[in-house]
């Protein structure tokens, strides 16, 4: 990979990381200011493993709503193609470690949820994509390695 990317990810070499891991991937600055900060929250190891769709679908809509319950700070939750993690974009929020206080208080109310928030024709897209317990099980996952999130690099 000799040529640089227009997208920041493609330019990380995903042959080095060591999931589980949460990297600032980025932070843009608004004409008036303002501050995007966004997250790469890294479920599984790329090209090894990935998160079924039922569970990745189930588990964004239970962090997208969740998160806000910590932080006003939250802009969007998004689930990468590869369903390897998600992108998190915060708005003038620059504290790491707040951010992963933040991850992981949303990701501990995930395990005590009853119902996928939103799980119908009338809210999503594809209502009939959902698994409460395979999400369950990813959050339990990423939060079993919480003492490594901060190492992005194997």
């Amino acid at each position: 990979m000799s040529e640089k990317m227009n997208v920041e990810s493609f330019n990380l070499d995903h042959t080095k990381v060591k999931a589980p891991y949460v990297r600032l991937a980025g932070v843009k600055k608004g004409l008036h200011g303002d501050e995007i900060y966004k997250y790469d929250v890294r479920f599984k190891q790329p090209n090894k493993a990935h998160m079924e769709m039922p569970a990745l679908h189930s588990l964004e809509h239970l962090m997208a709503e969740l998160s806000r319950n910590h932080s006003d700070k939250v802009v969007d939750i998004s689930p990468m193609g590869c369903q390897t993690g998600f992108y998190v974009s915060m708005i003038n929020h620059d504290d790491y470690e707040d951010f992963l206080r933040i991850l992981e208080a949303t990701l501990n109310d995930c395990l005590v949820q009853d119902e996928v928030p939103a799980c119908n024709e009338m809210q999503c897209g594809f209502a009939a994509s959902h698994s409460l317990e395979g999400a369950k099980e990813l959050a339990c996952e990423f939060l079993d390695g919480r003492e490594h999130w901060q190492h992005v690099f194997a």
